[in-house]
């Protein structure tokens, strides 16, 4: 249970990382969870640091060996995610929650 919860969380962090660095790469200043508008260098490092967690638990979680289970769950993790991120950024307004409006 432990190795699926990992998938999940490495699918949400890989996939998280992919807006923050492109977002960086071109130049772009865009939201992260330490400002509201956050530098394209700031978006870069954030985006390695949800590359480098996301990898180091797939890692942790035996990557090598996953079942069809694990692939589905790390699936699960990038797909909501992903989703989750669409809306999110649909809204012109959007803040997280300890974003000062």
């Amino acid at each position: 249970m432990l190795q699926v919860i990992g998938s999940v969380a490495s699918g949400v962090l890989l996939f998280n990382a992919i807006p923050h660095l492109v977002q960086g790469i071109c130049g772009r200043r865009h939201m992260s969870p330490l400002a509201p508008d956050s530098s394209a260098v700031v978006n870069v490092i954030w985006g390695w640091m949800n590359l480098v967690l996301g990898a180091l638990l797939a890692r942790a979680s035996n990557w090598g060996n996953w079942t069809t289970a694990d692939w589905v769950a790390f699936g699960i993790g990038g797909f909501g995610v992903s989703v989750y991120l669409a809306i999110f950024w649909s809204d012109p307004n959007a803040r997280l929650p300890w974003h000062r409006k």
